[in-house]
């Protein structure tokens, strides 16, 4: 993949609030994340001169786009990758951008779920289950992990539960803090625990919501981004993999880690020349489908070393005053996950934070800023990372 590093600038993004929002459809959250970017960037939709629009279960077409803004006779694809398609039609966008296909593109990931039969039921393909490996749908995946993580370092579940709930009320306390979140009260950790049992030992408040939203962005050359504003956002690097099954492959598959998140990663930093990423990023958003994502997160993406997480989960290093912080504006814990609306709102609340404009969710000196998506299956997950930076 080639190097995208200081090519593209974000000048324009909007977000909508993600909940329950049945007073609209699917059109009317695209007008109302996409208008905040025109407004944002300081364009017309006219402006636009290609689009790229994620949808994974709404069954859309690129021509809904089209058709919800009145963009007219401009090429837009559509384009689905589970969880991490928002950040496949940013990535899309800016590629195009950069290659000179045009000069101003837009990209928008939306989803309605609450009143849909689908959402997280979406189950994945079944495997074969002679080999004593069976995920299943999403929360039973997760759980696969968490028992063997806890296994693995000599935890009890109770100590293992008390460890992701600090993850969860950390994601909640950041979540009170902002107004377009789904959910926005604080959690204890005695209340995360003690909460209804979802699949042994993740329970209901280790899990992410269902909700709906939308979010966009709007790129052009980087070398041009002054034309539109002082604070634009550069694009410093994506990284992308899909597995092909290979872990399912392995007897010995650990189910301590997801090496796609690690792959990605790498690719990522390599792009973006990061080399110690918990000393260069200041600011994270991962998707934290589930606490124990989050958990082994902080290892794959190199801010804890192997094994050191829980002890930085101790030290507060990912809360919003800690060292490195991660998911400041609740994450998909407070937000919900309409699929293909997450990768863009993560980025939405890194373009926020690296503009300084996060209000109380405001990381002091931000300058890098990094989002993580993945969705599948184990073994054959999409992961994305994106690095963004502050302009000098």
């Amino acid at each position: 993949m080639g190097n995208i590093k200081d090519k593209v600038a974000i000048i324009g993004m909007g977000c909508t609030t993600f909940g329950e929002r049945w007073d609209m459809g699917p059109y009317d959250l695209i007008i109302e994340a996409c208008y905040e970017a025109f407004e944002d960037a300081g364009i017309e939709p006219g402006e636009i001169e290609a689009g790229w629009f994620a949808s994974l279960v709404s069954g859309f077409t690129g021509s809904r786009l089209s058709n919800a803004l009145k963009l007219e006779y401009i090429p837009v694809t559509r384009v689905e990758n589970f969880c991490s398609g928002g950040l496949h039609a940013l990535a899309n966008a800016c590629y195009a951008v950069a290659s000179g296909a045009c000069d101003v593109a837009l990209a928008c990931g939306v989803e309605k779920l609450k009143d849909r039969e689908v959402g997280f039921a979406l189950s994945p393909d079944p495997v074969d289950s002679s080999k004593g490996v069976v995920p299943g749908p999403p929360a039973s995946m997760f759980a696969h992990i968490a028992v063997r993580y806890f296994h693995h370092h000599g935890w009890d579940v109770e100590e293992g539960k008390r460890i992701l709930a600090q993850i969860s009320a950390k994601s909640h306390h950041n979540g009170t803090l902002n107004p377009r979140a789904h959910f926005q009260r604080e959690v204890t950790v005695e209340q995360v625990m003690k909460a209804p049992m979802v699949v042994h030992p993740l329970g209901l408040l280790d899990c992410c919501g269902v909700s709906d939203g939308c979010a966009a962005a709007i790129v052009v050359p980087a070398h041009k981004a002054g034309d539109f504003r002082d604070d634009s956002v550069l694009i410093k690097a994506f990284g992308f993999n899909s597995g092909a099954s290979q872990a399912l492959l392995q007897d010995d598959y650990d189910f301590l880690h997801i090496q796609e998140n690690i792959e990605a990663a790498k690719a990522a930093y390599r792009q973006a020349g990061i080399t110690d990423p918990r000393s260069e990023i200041d600011v994270a958003q991962v998707h934290d489908c589930f606490s124990i994502h989050e958990l082994i997160l902080y290892e794959e993406l190199g801010f804890s070393a192997p094994g050191t997480a829980r002890e930085d989960v101790a030290a507060g290093t990912f809360a919003l005053d800690g060292e490195l912080p991660v998911n400041t504006d609740g994450g998909l814990k407070c937000f919900g996950h309409p699929v293909s609306a997450s990768g863009l709102r993560m980025t939405y609340e890194i373009y926020k934070q690296l503009q300084e404009k996060a209000g109380p969710r405001q990381v002091k000196n931000a300058r890098t800023g990094l989002v993580h998506n993945a969705g599948g299956k184990v073994g054959s997950l999409n992961a994305a990372v994106a690095v963004y930076g502050r302009r000098d």
